[in-house]
């Protein structure tokens, strides 16, 4: 520590420059800007004058945003500075700040102002913790969904095997929605050291927020709506790439699967056993002693022989890329990297050497553009011979204490006093450790850009808030435990109220054995998250679908292809997500936010706005309980219906997760697939279900960067009710990309007889159109 902390005290003045307010405190300046009519940036410069901002975490500079038409008025001790939406009120004597909604509802309060260190060092402040109000997000997390009475740390840390109260894990990011009914917000604070969130762990009524240095810096995003949080916050740290349309199907992976024939022979097994299958990702064993960019000559003797033949086969291969470079004179990247200067250097000068996988290894610097720049040009021969993706991992970073050739150890990270970042922009290790991860993820992503015509994925273990603009994130190394499973619910949702949608866990866990039933129960739930892998460690037990006998074979086949089916759903909320932030596998509070019953759930999902899934997840259990929340809701397998809110006791046989779809919904799904196919959908049906709803269903051709020419097309459907029943709606096709001419199957849901496609059994009226982008309007009579 540095010194004592300092409190603002009085203001001592105020000024309004453009969206602005400015106050002063006799030395310390406070500074609050308006950058939407519900978005507003608060920054403390404890000095008076502010440094100069890197932007490594948001989208776009403050000048970048719509600004808002904002009023400053100063009565009865307090400065108020007011938009449309919100207001920031300012007290003149103790420079605490508090917001409000137009119609006075006060939010985000300080408890305890701005604090900061005397010579330097930490920053903190103190918000209050509104009655019945609950907290989420806050990036990867073990635990419940909402966060309310936890101590959060922000600093990437290598967790493996890690548990229920596990805390900080692989990612961190900084940002949390608060709840409580009818006011949503959420705060990102803008600062990279080490963090943390006392969310009323100290203090019941506290919600604590602190930085080991920089700033006190933060964002409030008003909603009122959890949509509009997730939107606003979207407009900071800026949202996902559509991914190419396969890597939205199932992918498989091991440590390892160690030669071409064990990968050749996989992927002939999910065909010959109609298992859908998009993806094979490979450890890394594949590679020349650990070597980055490399292949193992005498295991892999014609990778691009491999690549090609299973891309024919619909398959693509994701090779693992690792942080740590070995440090090798022989090794090309190695010599070129430090020819060039790219790799990090400790405070003395020297090069910073660890231990990875490749025993004495170094690592590049990407907080640098020409180290990003030149890590992407690595990729070029994995991407000429046409692999689908990388998968980065190591990159907390994780350095062992003993080289690995010789066990290992625990993992650690880079000296902290270690010097980052560009000539005249330098800082250190401590400030920018939390980067490290997206900065190798951008590097990645950028770097397939420049050397492929099609749409990269990246997958990485560790990010910083706004990782989601250069990759996905999967979890990291959890176990085959029923608890784990349980878990990966709130982690998942959690990630998607923190601005990362595509999203996973590894189905049926990393470590330790999976038993059958715990398989089939995993894959149930993963068949329906965002980003779908199954993954296993190596000295464990095989975990393909097919290693636990044919029942659980047969459940794995029966919910991967369910997942195919609704690939057009699916593909259209990835659509949504980059277009709005909004999260893919959601709460249900996002959906019901002024049902407090759904504050708590954390072992049910929303899959869009109208999918409902109750996954199973202890042993041996056949029934569950289910909340459905307002509204109509049907029995994806029965059709029965419930009117909600009700708790119901849900059947669930082993090979049936309970499922439900909303009333109103339009829920678009395909042909059965074995893989994601490129190019137009061959065939659409929507399911119509009794009430009032829309969807806009997207289209494009799944695999290139045409889409960002406005290479799209959207149709918008429409479902209400009518004295006389229901009444459905086809908008115009909208956009330049052509669809052709395909059939359209409508399945009209609780429907009375209207002709010979009416199924007396099930209530479901199927109505067969020629899908050509033309409007069109059915009245359907109800049972």
């Amino acid at each position: 520590m540095s010194g004592s902390f300092k409190q603002l005290g009085a203001v001592q003045s105020h000024r309004l420059e453009g969206s602005t307010l400015s106050l002063a405190f006799g030395g310390p300046v406070l500074a609050i800007t308006t950058l939407t009519d519900q978005i507003m940036r608060v920054r403390l410069a404890p000095t008076g004058s502010f440094a100069p901002r890197r932007s490594w975490a948001v989208a776009a500079p403050d000048e970048e945003f719509p600004g808002a038409a904002a009023q400053v008025a100063h009565e009865g001790g307090v400065i108020t500075l007011r938009t449309a939406a919100l207001a920031a009120h300012v007290d003149t004597a103790t420079g605490a700040l508090r917001f409000t909604t137009a119609d006075g509802r006060a939010f985000c309060a300080d408890e305890v102002g701005a604090e900061w260190q005397d010579g330097g060092g930490q920053v903190r402040c103190a918000k209050q913790i509104a009655a019945g109000e609950h907290f989420y997000g806050f990036g990867e997390r073990t635990g419940q969904l909402d966060k309310r009475g936890q101590l959060l740390s922000n600093w990437t840390t290598d967790q493996y095997r890690y548990g229920p109260c596990t805390d900080p894990l692989y990612i961190a990011i900084p940002t949390f929605m608060a709840l409580r009914p009818g006011l949503a917000y959420g705060v990102f604070f803008n600062n990279t050291w080490r963090s943390s969130f006392d969310v009323g762990a100290a203090r019941a009524g506290a919600l604590q927020i602190w930085a080991e240095g920089g700033e006190l810096d933060y964002y409030v995003v008003y909603g009122p709506r959890p949509e509009a949080v997730s939107q606003g916050l979207a407009q900071i740290l800026g949202t996902m790439p559509l991914p190419p349309r396969w890597a939205l199907g199932y992918h498989q992976s091991r440590w390892s699967y160690g030669s071409d024939a064990e990968t050749r022979q996989l992927a002939e097994q999910f065909r010959s056993r109609q298992i859908p299958l998009d993806a094979i990702h490979l450890d890394i064993d594949y590679m020349r002693g650990y070597r980055d960019f490399t292949w193992n000559d005498e295991a892999f003797p014609d990778p691009a022989a491999l690549v090609a033949d299973l891309r024919r086969a619909g398959v693509r291969v994701v090779p693992i890329i690792d942080a740590g470079v070995k440090a090798d004179p022989e090794y090309g990247v190695f010599i070129d990297g430090s020819e060039r200067d790219m790799f990090l250097r400790r405070a003395d000068g020297e090069v910073f050497h660890g231990y990875v996988w490749p025993d004495d290894s170094v690592f590049a610097d990407f907080l640098r553009p020409e180290v990003r720049a030149w890590w992407g040009q690595q990729q070029r021969p994995l991407a000429e011979l046409g692999i689908g993706g990388i998968w980065n991992d190591m990159n907390e970073p994780t350095v062992f204490d003993l080289p690995f050739s010789q066990g290992g150890g625990l993992p650690h990270t880079i000296d902290l006093d270690a010097p980052q970042g560009p000539a005249g922009e330098q800082t250190t290790h401590a400030e920018v450790h939390n980067l490290y991860g997206s900065n190798m993820a951008q590097a990645s992503y950028q770097g397939m850009r420049m050397v492929s015509d099609e749409r990269p994925f990246v997958l990485t273990r560790s990010g910083f808030a706004g990782v989601q603009r250069w990759s996905a994130c999967w979890m990291g190394d959890n176990c085959s435990r029923w608890e784990h499973m349980e878990m990966t619910m709130p982690q998942l949702m959690n990630m998607g109220l923190s601005g990362v949608p595509f999203v996973g866990t590894d189905i049926g866990g990393f470590y330790d054995n999976a038993t059958g039933e715990l398989f089939a129960r995993w894959m149930q739930l993963g068949a329906l998250v965002p980003f779908a892998r199954g993954h296993s460690t190596a000295g464990t037990a095989r975990h393909e679908p097919w290693a636990f006998g044919p029942e659980v074979e047969a459940i794995c086949r029966e919910y991967l292809a369910l997942r195919y089916r609704l690939m057009p759903y699916l593909y259209s909320l990835f659509w949504e997500a980059s277009q709005r932030g909004t999260p893919v596998m959601r709460p249900l509070l996002y959906h019901f936010p002024d049902d407090t019953a759904t504050y708590g759930i954390h072992d049910q999902f929303m899959l869009g706005p109208w999918l409902l899934a109750a996954p199973v997840y202890h042993a041996d259990q056949r029934c569950r309980h289910v909340y459905l929340p307002e509204g109509t809701w049907h029995d994806w397998w029965t059709g029965e219906v419930t009117s909600g809110p009700a708790h119901i006791l849900a059947q669930a046989p082993l090979e049936r997760m309970p499922l439900y779809v909303r009333g109103g919904a339009i829920v678009a799904s395909g042909p059965a697939s074995l893989h994601a196919h490129e190019g137009p959908l061959a065939a659409l049906t929507l399911d119509i279900y009794p009430g009032d709803g829309e969807w806009t269903h997207y289209d494009d051709d799944g695999i290139s960067f045409a889409y960002e020419r406005g290479e799209c097309s959207t149709t918008r459907y429409r479902v209400g009710r009518t004295p006389q029943g229901l009444r459905f709606e086809a908008q115009p096709r909208q956009g330049s990309y052509r669809v052709p001419p395909r059939p359209l199957t409508l399945r009209f849901h609780g429907a009375a007889a209207q002709g010979g496609g009416y199924d007396a059994a099930t209530q479901v009226l199927t109505v067969e159109r020629r899908d050509d982008g033309q409007p069109f309007q059915l009245d359907i009579a109800l049972a």
